[in-house]
């Protein structure tokens, strides 16, 4: 079980930011995960709100994605960008529980916030949504399929 308040530990590499196409189809939904370099809050203390997005640290996503679940069964709509990697015990979770994924298409170009360039992602993301958000009409198919700009 979490301890609420922990200090979250992450790693240099995971200080990148979702890229903007996707930060702004969810503009409006709670992140528990926002990109910080130095954590102050704990997302996984919080109470996490009806509509939550959020793009976990690539080094450490578990704990995250159980969180995501269990707040998903209290009938909140949540979505994750994750690293798509089928071989893992959350994605096992995350399929046992009827989670929704939508490959990304391609290797996704992070924001680097601490350098001039962008980050390539060197493996594929997806979108994966929990609840019944994906039989809502609030993510259109056609922004989740859009393609990023060179």
């Amino acid at each position: 079980m979490h301890e609420i308040g922990k200090m979250i530990k992450t790693k240099p590499s995971d200080n990148r930011a979702t890229p903007k196409w996707i930060k702004e189809i969810f503009e409006d939904w709670f992140d528990p995960c926002p990109l910080n370099p130095k954590p102050e809050i704990d997302g996984l203390g919080l109470e996490w709100k009806d509509k939550t997005f959020l793009n976990p640290p690539y080094s450490c996503p578990s704990k995250w994605i159980y969180k995501a679940i269990e707040e998903s069964k209290k009938g909140k709509r949540i979505v994750l960008l994750i690293r798509f990697d089928p071989t893992t015990k959350y994605f096992k979770a995350l399929i046992e529980n009827n989670a929704h994924i939508f490959y990304c298409g391609e290797r996704l170009e992070f924001i680097n916030p601490e350098e001039p360039k962008n980050y390539k992602s060197p493996f594929p993301s997806i979108l994966v949504i929990l609840n019944e958000i994906s039989r809502k009409s609030e993510i259109n198919n056609n922004e989740l399929t859009h393609k990023q700009k060179d």
